[in-house]
């Protein structure tokens, strides 16, 4: 049960970041969808430049410590991605594509939010059609 735990716990940890890197897009459709991903954005720039332990990472930490396995070495980022899934070398690039992608995703729901207020004259809650 612990093993399936751990594994749930991963899954999860790389669901988020995949959210803190596209859940911007989300607000597209769902426009109060940003204010959630704001939170996720920002938690993801926290926990990285600031000494702050990611929750997801020390829960995984702690069912890794019950089964026997102990921490992950240097963390959830330098264990799975470091050089597993991006090349270190590349990382300020990564970070650079990553600020530009949820700033685009921003725009687009600020761009798509002023113009369903100009269609609806202001009434909230009308859906936007994309295309």
């Amino acid at each position: 049960m612990l093993g399936l735990l751990t594994v749930l716990t991963t899954a999860v940890h790389f669901l988020a970041l995949i959210y803190i890197g596209l859940g911007g897009f989300l607000a597209w459709i769902w426009p109060k969808s940003i204010f959630v991903h704001i939170f996720f954005a920002l938690w993801g720039i926290a926990v990285n430049v600031l000494p702050l332990p990611c929750p997801l990472t020390v829960a995984e930490d702690y069912l890794r410590e019950q089964r026997g396995l102990g921490p992950l070495p240097g963390g959830f980022n330098e264990y799975y991605l470091y050089d597993t899934i991006v090349p270190r070398e590349i990382l300020p690039v990564i970070g650079i594509l990553a600020l530009l992608l949820v700033i685009g995703s921003y725009v687009g729901a600020y761009v798509l939010w002023r113009h369903r207020q100009q269609q609806t004259g202001g009434v909230p809650g009308r859906p936007v059609r994309l295309g």
